[in-house]
């Protein structure tokens, strides 16, 4: 996929990819949808963004997780790294009170998902800003609940011996931490942070002292030691 990585794939190399990589030619469906309907529909995802994104099956188990915390409390769900915009679709779906915005700096990630979630008729908010510039402009009532969900780019933080390192993200959790502290000062906050199975213990203490409450889940759909999981933190108030 790496020479495939900046161009639009056709279905056929969408569904070679999830065959050969994961011995199923569904592995990339999104939006709810197998690749061969999501195509008919005139969806279309750069060859990255089949490889990065939040598949159906992992985003249907992150919404559910965080609609058990929420409880269904009308709130603003943000997607500081959309991409595909299908983990914000996904939260949305289980928490319909909910309203959706999601910021995407790259242009061409954000032109794509744009245009799909048109094709679809999704009711989601995709904006091209970095994380920082979004958040100085969200407004929200006094008292309103924030889930924001947030999975930078992991880079070179996760270390096939060690595992993911938090601090090492780009950004890092941590600073991404500071901005919406600063952003985010009164409104109750749910944090869901995209994590591995094996997590570096010291970052992962660090990111859990700027909580009210956390707690790490650990989902059972990959092979053992690569598990993907979420980090769940609240401020300013308990579940």
């Amino acid at each position: 996929m790496g020479a495939k990585r900046n161009a639009v794939l056709e279905l056929r190399e969408v569904e070679r990819y999830g065959t050969e990589s994961y011995g199923d030619a569904d592995y990339v469906s999104i939006y709810g949808l197998r690749p061969a309907e999501w195509y008919a529909r005139g969806v279309r995802v750069l060859g990255r963004t089949a490889v990065e994104c939040t598949r159906d099956s992992l985003g249907d188990v992150i919404g559910r997780h965080v609609a058990a915390v929420m409880r269904q409390v009308s709130s603003l769900v943000v997607d500081l790294f959309a991409g595909s915009g299908n983990t914000l679709y996904w939260l949305l779906r289980h928490l319909p009170r909910a309203r959706g915005l999601g910021f995407e700096i790259d242009p061409m990630v954000f032109a794509l998902t744009r245009d799909n979630l048109a094709a679809l008729a999704l009711p989601v908010d995709i904006r091209n800003v970095d994380y920082v510039s979004g958040l100085a402009d969200v407004r929200v009532s006094a008292g309103q609940p924030l889930v924001v969900f947030i999975a930078p780019p992991w880079g070179e933080a996760l270390d096939p011996t060690s595992g993911l390192d938090l601090r090492r993200t780009t950004p890092s959790v941590t600073e991404i931490l500071d901005v919406l502290g600063r952003e985010i000062s009164v409104n109750p906050l749910l944090c869901v942070i995209q994590v591995y199975e094996r997590l570096v213990p010291g970052p992962l203490a660090e990111v859990c002292t700027r909580f009210d409450w956390s707690e790490l889940r650990i989902f059972d759909l990959n092979v053992p030691g690569e598990k993907p999981g979420i980090l769940l933190g609240t401020r300013r108030w308990n579940p």
